[in-house]
Formats: C-alpha cells, sequence, structure tokens
C-alpha cells in the first residue's frame, strides 16, 4: 500500500543577495526533501509573490551534481582532478596550509574572502570572526553597495528611506536605475498597485529596454552612466517654472540657493545633448513629479556601477527634495533599509579581538591582490592562502584575466567551501562541500524593506555537508583561533545578538518567523530630522567625510563635484573602443548563482549581446553571429542579438554566465575594471568601454554545462 507523503509547510527567508529578502512557505516532505516554495502570504512586503527562480528552489537543494564530500586536488589547477577525503583530513591539511602561510610571511599572508551567496548573519559574516582572532587579512567589501550607499546617504546622512510598501499609496513611481522584473519582484508588487488603486504613473529611467521598462507610462531610455544629467535638468525644470518646494527647501535642505543658481546652466538641451533624451521627456518628467506630490523615487544599484556612480545616486536623490515630496505618504526616496536594524553583530564577527592595525584589502582588487601589485597589497606581505565562501570570484569579479592567473599560482593554497563545483572551486586544493540554507539556522535583515527575519534549519543535508560556521569553528580549534563565538551554536549566536540589540530572543522571533521594525512616519520621511549633524539635506557634499563604511577615499575623488552634476568620469568611448556595455543582471540568474540549475539555463539559453540594429547593419551582423568584444582588459566571444531596446553605441549582456559558456573560457567579466568608484570604492560593472567585430571565422561550440558541473572528482 502505498501511503501518501507527509507534507508540512513551514515558513523560511529567502538567503541570496537580493534586496527584497522574500518570507517562504516552503513544502517539507516526508521531513527529508523540499517541494514547492512559495511567497509566505503573511509577509508584508513579500506578500505571496516570488521570483521564479526561488519558486523552483528544490532542482537547486537536490541537484545531483551538488558537492556532497571533501576533495583534495590531485591534477593541475583547474583540472578539476580531485580525490575524495575525510573531513578532518581536508581541515588538517587546510590549517597547515594557514600556519605554513603565517610562518613564511606573517598571519596577514591568509585572506579570508567573502561576500553574499548568503545574506544570512551567522553564515556570512562569522568568516570574519576566524580573521579578527588570527590576525589574517581584512577585507573591504566593496563590490556591490559601496557607490549607492555613499551617494544616498551623502545626501540623507544615513541608509533608510519611506516605507517600501507606500508605493502602494503613491500617485507617481519613478523606478530609477533597477530591473525589478528580473531582479526584485516585489517592487513591482507594490508598485502596480498604485496603478491599480490610484491610477498611479510609473516613470522608469534605465539604459535598455527591459521588462520593467516595458511596464512604463513614461520611459527614458538613456546613455549608461548619465544619470546625474538628467536629474540636474529635472531640478532646472522645477525651479524654473514654480515647482520646487521653497518652504520645505528652506527648512530642511543645507543650500538651495546654491543649487538654484548651479543647475541655471543644467538645461534640458544641456542635458539632451549628454543624455541622448528629447528635451520634451525630460521636460516631461519633471513637471510630472513636480505636480505630483505622492511622487515615490525607488533607487536602484545599477546606475551606480558606473564611474560616477555615487554622484548619479546622490543627484537623483535631490529630485524628491526639490519637490518636497517627503512631506507626503507615498512620496519621498527609498534605496536601501539597511541602516534601521541596528543589530550587534560583535560575537558573530570577533570584533572584540580585531586589529585596526591589520591591512584591510579591497575585495574588487583580488585579480591584482593575487598578481602582486604593490598598491593593492597595501605594501605588504603577498597572499598566500585563502578561504573562500559565499562567493565566486573566477567568474564574477573585474579583471578576470588577471583574477585567473592569481588563481593559478602554484604558491597559492585555496581552500573553497561551496555547494556546486563552481569556476572558482575548480581552482582550489582543497573543496569542501556547503550546506544551503533549509540546511542550517540563520538569521536576515532586508535591505529592500524592514523586517528581520528567522530562517530555520527544515531538512538534513547530505550527510558530508557542513555549514559555514561548522567549518569555521573546525579551522578555528587547528590554527589556534580563540573566542566564544566558536563555542557557540548558530541559535546561540542570534539570540546573543537579538538580546544585546534589545530585538527579543530566538525563540521569539521563530514563533513569529519575522518582525516589522519599520521606523515612524516622522522619522523614515526625515520630517524630524535628515541623519545630519545640522538635521539637513545637503546638496553640497563632502565626498571624503560621507559617513558610510570605507578604508579612506580611492579613485579620483578630489574631483568629485560638491552639488549634482554630471561627472564626466566615465569610461567614454573612444576610436577604438567605440561602444560601451554593460553586464546587467540576466532574470534566472543571481550573479552566478542558478547558473547550474537546468530551469534557469533553458531559460537564458545561451549568452548574448544586445546590439542597435543600424551598429549590427554597418559592421556586417546578424543575430546568432559570433562576434568579439575586446578592450586593454581583453577579448570576448559571444553571440549577437540584434536588438532595437538598446541605442546605438550601447551594448548590453545579461550576466552572469560561467565562463565555460564561452568558447575561449573567457566570460563577460574579462573587459569590466577594478579601478575604484570615488570617493570609497567600487566596481563599474556598467561602465566598459569597447570594440565590436564580427567574428568572421566558423566557431562550433555549444557548451554542456550540465557536464561542467558534474565532473568535480577523479579517482
Amino acid at each position: 500500500m502505498n501511503l501518501a507523503p507527509r507534507i508540512e509547510r513551514r515558513y523560511t527567508t529567502c538567503p541570496h543577495d537580493c534586496p527584497s529578502t522574500c518570507g517562504l512557505e516552503v513544502e517539507v516532505i516526508d521531513g527529508r526533501s523540499i517541494g514547492r516554495v512559495r511567497g509566505a502570504d503573511n509577509h508584508s512586503y513579500t506578500a505571496g509573490v516570488i521570483c521564479a527562480k526561488v519558486a523552483r528552489y528544490s532542482e537547486r537543494i537536490h541537484h545531483p551534481d551538488r558537492l556532497t564530500h571533501p576533495l583534495r586536488r590531485v591534477g593541475p589547477k583547474g583540472s578539476r582532478q580531485f580525490r575524495r577525503i575525510s573531513w578532518d583530513e581536508a581541515l588538517d591539511h587546510t590549517a597547515e596550509a594557514f600556519l605554513a602561510a603565517e610562518r613564511e610571511h606573517g598571519s596577514e599572508a591568509v585572506w579570508p574572502y567573502y561576500y553574499a551567496g548568503t545574506m544570512g548573519y551567522v553564515m556570512r559574516d562569522g568568516i570574519n570572526r576566524l580573521r579578527h582572532a588570527k590576525r589574517y587579512s581584512g577585507q573591504f567589501s566593496s563590490i556591490c553597495t559601496t557607490p549607492a550607499w555613499t551617494g544616498y546617504i551623502a545626501g540623507t546622512g544615513r541608509l533608510a528611506g519611506a516605507d517600501p510598501r507606500e508605493m502602494a499609496a503613491s500617485d507617481c513611481v519613478v523606478i530609477w536605475g533597477t530591473n525589478p522584473v528580473h531582479t526584485q519582484v516585489n517592487v513591482m508588487t507594490h508598485a502596480l498597485r498604485s496603478r491599480k488603486k490610484r491610477g498611479a504613473k510609473l516613470v522608469v529611467v534605465d539604459i535598455y529596454d527591459n521588462p520593467t521598462m516595458k511596464q512604463a507610462d513614461l520611459a527614458l531610455l538613456l546613455k549608461p552612466g548619465t544619470d546625474g544629467a538628467l536629474a540636474c535638468a529635472a531640478m532646472h525644470v522645477l525651479f524654473r517654472e514654480g515647482l520646487a518646494d521653497r518652504d520645505y527647501l528652506a527648512r530642511y535642505t543645507d543650500c538651495p540657493a546654491d543649487l538654484e543658481a548651479h543647475l541655471a546652466t543644467r538645461t534640458p538641451e544641456w542635458a539632451a545633448a549628454i543624455t541622448g533624451l528629447p528635451v520634451a521627456d525630460i521636460e516631461a518628467f519633471a513637471r510630472l513629479v513636480g505636480t505630483t506630490k505622492r511622487s515615490y523615487f525607488r533607487l536602484g544599484y545599477g546606475f551606480s556601477r558606473s564611474r560616477n556612480g555615487a554622484v548619479n545616486m546622490h543627484a537623483a536623490l535631490c529630485i524628491p527634495a526639490v519637490t518636497g515630496a517627503w512631506q507626503y505618504e507615498g512620496g519621498g526616496a527609498f534605496h536601501s533599509n539597511s541602516g534601521i536594524y541596528g543589530l550587534q553583530k560583535g560575537v558573530i564577527e570577533g570584533a572584540d579581538v580585531a586589529d585596526g592595525a591589520i591591512r584591510r584589502l579591497q575585495q574588487t582588487e583580488i585579480g591584482r591582490v593575487l598578481t602582486g601589485d604593490p598598491e593593492s597589497l597595501r605594501h605588504g606581505p603577498p597572499v598566500t592562502a585563502m578561504l573562500i565562501q559565499n562567493t565566486n570570484p573566477v567568474s564574477i569579479a573585474p579583471e578576470q584575466e588577471l583574477v585567473k592567473r592569481g588563481f593559478a599560482r602554484e604558491d597559492l593554497f585555496t581552500c573553497v567551501h561551496e555547494q556546486f563545483m563552481t569556476e572558482t572551486a575548480a581552482m582550489a586544493d582543497i573543496v569542501l562541500p556547503a550546506t544551503m540554507f533549509m540546511e542550517h539556522d540563520d538569521l536576515y535583515t532586508a535591505g529592500g524593506h524592514q523586517h528581520i527575519q528567522f530562517g530555520p534549519k527544515l531538512v538534513d543535508p547530505p550527510v558530508e555537508c557542513r555549514s559555514n560556521h561548522d567549518v569555521l569553528c573546525g579551522l578555528a580549534s587547528r590554527v589556534g583561533a580563540e573566542h566564544r563565538g566558536f563555542t557557540m551554536s548558530p541559535r546561540e549566536l542570534i539570540d546573543d545578538m537579538l538580546r544585546s540589540s534589545g530585538r527579543g530572543t530566538v525563540e521569539e522571533l521563530e514563533a513569529e518567523s519575522w518582525i516589522d521594525v519599520q521606523p515612524s512616519f516622522e522619522t523614515a520621511h526625515y520630517l524630524d530630522g535628515f541623519g545630519h549633524a545640522d538635521r539637513r539635506f545637503h546638496f553640497r557634499v563632502d565626498w571624503q567625510h560621507v559617513p558610510n563604511a570605507n578604508i579612506g577615499p580611492v579613485g579620483p575623488w578630489r574631483d568629485l563635484p560638491d552639488l549634482p552634476d554630471h561627472w564626466g568620469s566615465i569610461e567614454e568611448a573612444t576610436p577604438l573602443h567605440p561602444f560601451r556595455l554593460a553586464t546587467s543582471p540576466a532574470r534566472s540568474f543571481l550573479n552566478s548563482s542558478f547558473n547550474e540549475t537546468p530551469g534557469s539555463l533553458s531559460r537564458e539559453r545561451r549568452p548574448e549581446v544586445m546590439v542597435h540594429p543600424e551598429d549590427a547593419a554597418s559592421l556586417g551582423i546578424e543575430t546568432g553571429d559570433w562576434v568579439r568584444l575586446s578592450n586593454g582588459r581583453g577579448a570576448v566571444l559571444i553571440r549577437a542579438r540584434i536588438y532595437e531596446g538598446v541605442r546605438r553605441g550601447v551594448l548590453i549582456a545579461e550576466s552572469i554566465w560561467p565562463n565555460a559558456a564561452f568558447p575561449d573560457g573567457r566570460g563577460i567579466n574579462t573587459l569590466t575594471g577594478a579601478d575604484q568608484i570615488a570617493p570609497y570604492g567600487g566596481a563599474a560593472f556598467h561602465d566598459n568601454s569597447v570594440a565590436l567585430e564580427r567574428v568572421r571565422q566558423p566557431i562550433s561550440f555549444e557548451p554542456d554545462l550540465a557536464r561542467r558541473m558534474a565532473e568535480p572528482v577523479y579517482a
């Protein structure tokens, strides 16, 4: 007799590197496996809606090619030749390599390297406890948020904004520099509620005609890196036509008269020449937000990933300050609420044993660090040993040629803790199998909303998979790292953090699944004052003193404009490299996550670069042709897709595909630079000048990515 499976529905939290941090309802089948994954209806921001790739999570957690045993390299680096070993052998060998590096070059020769493959506080940030206890090299994590957060905080003084659920109460929603249909579907949930219930207008500002742009009432398709010009021209019109809220400006902002004078020459005609937008569209945008008090600016990350990204973010943020939209429900601006939580994670990170004299290396400069660049090494010792968790730099880091050369060094020992045989894991000396989020406990907060959320263990992992915390504790005991955090369980660490932060206990959070900590309307809309010492919104910026995390000013920071402007620091097209390339996110991937799952691979099909029809015709290119993109950093072979939704001179390659998906093993980040975005750093993934040419010799190449994932071990 066949018994029906026992299905239990449990709440948890999506751990991936996405501001939505969705509340999930998961089917647990017979206590052992995962079935359907849905958005949690009782989560006020998720509101029952999640992206398709997470809804298909059973194909990821139960993927036949998951890593399930520790491995040790037995062939050349990158050969994927490994043998299965025990956990004790893996941890002992790794600890011996770390201790040897420390004996030869000092503790800074070891560099624990991580990022946001999970956003859980315990599993993401615990690596810093090992770092601090052993005085290993620090990491300044600048690859994603730094330019955006710096530009936003430059205006508001803290990283917080109007409740994102207020989009549903808006009369005009401006989605700027993000494609939430691909990356944050919940933004669209709340934005489209306002259209349905209130007849709100939707404005979208972006660099190609993506699915979010197709939803817009007013779609502003501008050239990459020119957002500051659009913002300045819009504010010019607001002042010129009497649409600026002068009472609000006098009460809440620092220098409105100086701003107005500065903008006198930033006319729509000036901006049209820079952005490529028609003057009429710039003026229509300004009049729409100027006459619609409930205008909500949802500012994304994409437009900050340019060499002038911090300036662009600040300029766009200035518009609702000029209109006074912050005063109204459904008005104001939002980028991230990451500054509202106040969680004390000192025990998780081992902050009490951190040594401020230890160097901090730029995450984005990993290629330069590993190839011995003295500036990137801060004139210190070489990095000769690494532990890597939650990131895949051999696929996603800029300056890929340097990154791959660095990982190929025979004198570099690398231990990679991963869920799949990624391209970084393939270069490792030791590979350790990792749990997934439903297989361990953790705690999460959201950049995109206002909830503290619990993620309980729902099922057991494959027998030999271990969590990040377990690996760190195992290494700590072998390398002599002492801290009380290594003696605590994940639940104990979560409970300690919640109690010390005045946020209750782990039992209370688990009972609720998530708690809403949205600040009051007055605080979220800065009606009780902005975050600067003078309590005013700042149009004028002292860039080297913006209160965002940093290791000192970098890049051409002395040239930053002090008032909103178009800052021409971008990698402009040249006769040698006449196209501008952006590596925008694909819908079915999340950075390099999900590019191993059948559902995502079948939907994305293959790497392509979008080319305007006239550009394609001038170069004899047709859809499906192989083309070569190149600049001083390298060259990439990729298929062309003719698409009218890009501007002439602009190329879009939705990413991130693994390097193995390209004929010569060179992925799109071969072309991106690691030069730092002023003032505090970051990677300009959407700011690359390249040459484009049709490849005339035939190329026979169809990547078998499933096979790539399935061949890690040779006895």
